[in-house]
This record gives structure tokens, C-alpha cells and sequence, in this order.
């Protein structure tokens, strides 16, 4: 193993470039070269058409920020199976040839995953370092904790504008079917309520929480001001299963649809409610906010921060994570153990999974959720008893979500 490349696949976020630094660091120790594979699997793809190919020495790596979020390797969504090529395998091995690349290590979520299993099969060394802000798979994935700590910090700071205009914010952040960032990220801004794919949302509950919160806020209030605070995770589903998202937004190069317009459903459902409640009107008129035609019911609004909870700095635990996966990558590939995915490192154990296994998905456990309920936070369904199971522990403990 004297040289490899290194690449970052999918979408970005926190934690990316500490896994290129760690990967990059080790390698120089180890006297191995390391080159970023610019773009992606279309610069994979691609790599035979390259004069030449950065090399990450220390003076390189030394200008790479492991904090900052996104990554200095460059992201693409390309599934090389459907690249219409009969000889793309050829083509990739030979790119390959050209630099003398003797592995890979590859940083992405299930989709990055799933190609890398694919190049596997093919006889091209290379190790998967997880990655993806949504959390959903086996293993910690460099990048949920920062876009927690991001989703928090921005659905906290919207309660201002909330409370000044007595609000219902609605913040709809991303996580396709899973909702283990919505969920972490809105209990760590303390929100009023929760909605996320693995509980259908009955809107009525949700409707009567907000509005028994929202009003006892705004009569509490010596200025009568209040807001109500909802994360939505984008691919809820009502209580009858079905999903709620724009059909219009299409699929990516995946195939995967493209999950956006759930918060905007939630505020249609609450507003809708709001309505039709004869309740609200005198409500309004007791808080002194009721002008007729004008302002009759509680305004609900949607906020879509979007790419910016994937953006910016990487939280501290990313970026020890993400240089810890990307030596570990490092340490593989010398030990001649390939197709794995990084589990971690547990003090002098490099650990490691079956990607094929670490790649499929996980969902919030839902037994997680009946504590944060009886502190009072809605997750759209009627509020579920505490059932714990005491249990002495010796020795330590080791857990992330």
C-alpha cells in the first residue's frame, strides 16, 4: 500500500475534512502517499481523463480546516451502475492504474455505501468511512452530531421572531425516513413539539397541544407574547401512513424521491384547524390579538433552513470522529482488510463492520420517545407511559443516540 486516493461522496456536512486530515496524517506517518479523487464517483469515474491528481501533503493538509463543514475532496451524486458504459469498471481500474492508486477510502452515507460495496465486488480495494448527517446507519456517521448541534442552535434563535409576532414556527429540516436529527435537534431547543417518519402524526393531538400551549404562553405574558416551536422531519407520514411531501419535486440520481413540503403541510393542518375551532376567536379577543378579517386566527409559518444545518463548522465530536475513521481507513487498507466500514476506534481496537450491513437503515427507537413525552413534548400521537427497565451497569458505558 504505497498510495491512496481519497474520496467523499453524497451529501455534505460536518466532520468531512477531519476524515481526510486523520486518513491523510496516518498515511504520511505509515510513508504512504495519499491524493484526493476530486468530485465524487464522477471524478472516480472520470480519472483516467486527469493530468494529475492533488497530493495531500503535510503542507497541503496543513491548509485544510478539520472544523469547517463540507469538503475539500469535492461531492457528486453518481451511482456508477446506472452510468450508461458498458466498460465503466474498466475505465475506473485503469484511471486507477494511471496513478498507481492502491485503495480507496470513501466517506459517505448508504447510497455512497452501496457504490463502494459495488467497486468491492469488482475487485477494487477500499474502505468506507461513514458519513451522513441523517444518522440512519448502523454505525455513528461523521456529520449527525454537527447537524444537530445546528438545527438546535437555528430553531432556538427562530424563537425570537416567534414570540415577537406569536408564532407557530414550523421548522422542517432533513432526514428523509429517519428522524433521529429532528428528534436530538428539537429536544435540544427545547421545542414544543416533535414530528418525525416513525410515528404516524394524528393532527388533531397535535392541533389541541399547540393550542393549549400557545394560548396559556400568550395569557401568562404580561405583554401577551408567545410562540410554539415545531421540528418536522421531512418525510413524516399522517396517521394513516401515507406520506406528506411534494410530489413535484422528483427523484435524485438515486431514484430516491425528493422529500420537501412537509413543514408547509403541518401549517396547512394546523391553520385549517384553527379555523374551524369557534374557540379561537374569543381566545384571540382575550389576548387582545383578534381584528376581524385581519388577524382571526394564530399565524402558523414555515421555515426551511436547508442546506445551512449541513454547512459552516463540524461540532468538536465530529471532527474526533472523523479523524479517527479516516486513520482507521488508513490502518485497514495497510492490514489488507477491505469492503468494511468503519465502526470506530475503542481505545487500541479499530473496529469495524460489514458494509453491506452498516449500510442499511436505521430508524429512531421509538421506546426512546415516551420519556420526552411526559416532560411535555408532542410528537403527534397520544402521549405514551413510562416503562422503564432498571438495570445496574458495570464497567463503562458506550452510547451515541
Amino acid at each position: 500500500m504505497k498510495k491512496i486516493g481519497i474520496i467523499t461522496s453524497g451529501g455534505d456536512c460536518g466532520g468531512l475534512n477531519a476524515v481526510i486530515k486523520g486518513a491523510a496524517q496516518l498515511a504520511h506517518k505509515k510513508g504512504i502517499s495519499c491524493f484526493v479523487i476530486p468530485n465524487g464517483y464522477a471524478g472516480l469515474y472520470n480519472l483516467l481523463d486527469f493530468e494529475h491528481l492533488v497530493e495531500l501533503t503535510p503542507q497541503r493538509v496543513d491548509s485544510i480546516g478539520a472544523n469547517l463543514a463540507g469538503s475539500e475532496a469535492g461531492h457528486s451524486r453518481v451511482k456508477i451502475k446506472k452510468i450508461n458504459d458498458d466498460k465503466k469498471y474498466e475505465r475506473i481500474k485503469a484511471g486507477l492504474k494511471k496513478f498507481d492508486i492502491d485503495g480507496l477510502i470513501i466517506s459517505g452515507g448508504d447510497d455512497t455505501g452501496s457504490v463502494m460495496v459495488d467497486l468491492s465486488e469488482q475487485g477494487i480495494r477500499c474502505i468506507h468511512a461513514p458519513k451522513t448527517m441523517d444518522l440512519d446507519l448502523q454505525t455513528y456517521s461523521v456529520g449527525g452530531d454537527s447537524t444537530i448541534n445546528r438545527i438546535a442552535a437555528f430553531a432556538e434563535d427562530l424563537k425570537t421572531t416567534g414570540r415577537t409576532h406569536n408564532r407557530i414556527i414550523v421548522l422542517e429540516v432533513f432526514g428523509r425516513y429517519a428522524g433521529h436529527t429532528a428528534f436530538r435537534g428539537g429536544i435540544a431547543a427545547d421545542a414544543d413539539a416533535v414530528l418525525i417518519p416513525e410515528v404516524p402524526i394524528n393532527f388533531d393531538i397535535l392541533y389541541r397541544h399547540a393550542k393549549n400551549r400557545y394560548f396559556r404562553r400568550i395569557e401568562g405574558s404580561d405583554v401577551h407574547a408567545g410562540t410554539y416551536l415545531i421540528i418536522v422531519a421531512e418525510g413524516i407520514k399522517n396517521a394513516d401512513g401515507s406520506e406528506l411531501y411534494d410530489e413535484s419535486a422528483g427523484v435524485d440520481a438515486f431514484g430516491h424521491k425528493k422529500l420537501a413540503g412537509a413543514g408547509k403541510y403541518v401549517c396547512q393542518e394546523l391553520s385549517k384547524r384553527f379555523k374551524a375551532d369557534p374557540e379561537v376567536k374569543e381566545l384571540m379577543k382575550k389576548t387582545g390579538l383578534f381584528v376581524p378579517a385581519l388577524y382571526e386566527i394564530p399565524e402558523v409559518r414555515s421555515v426551511q433552513p436547508g442546506h445551512l444545518v449541513r454547512s459552516g463548522h463540524s461540532s468538536a465530536y465530529d471532527v474526533n470522529f472523523g479523524k479517527e475513521a479516516g486513520a482507521a481507513a488508513v490502518l485497514l487498507l495497510i492490514k489488507g482488510v477491505t469492503g468494511v466500514t468503519v465502526a470506530g476506534i475503542d481505545r487500541d481496537k479499530i473496529r469495524y463492520i460489514n458494509t453491506k450491513k452498516a449500510i442499511e437503515q436505521r430508524f429512531v427507537d421509538i421506546s426512546s420517545i415516551a420519556l420526552f413525552e411526559n416532560m411535555g413534548v408532542c410528537f403527534g400521537r397520544e402521549k405514551q407511559e413510562i416503562k422503564p427497565v432498571f438495570e445496574e451497569v458495570t464497567g463503562s458505558v458506550e452510547r451515541y443516540m
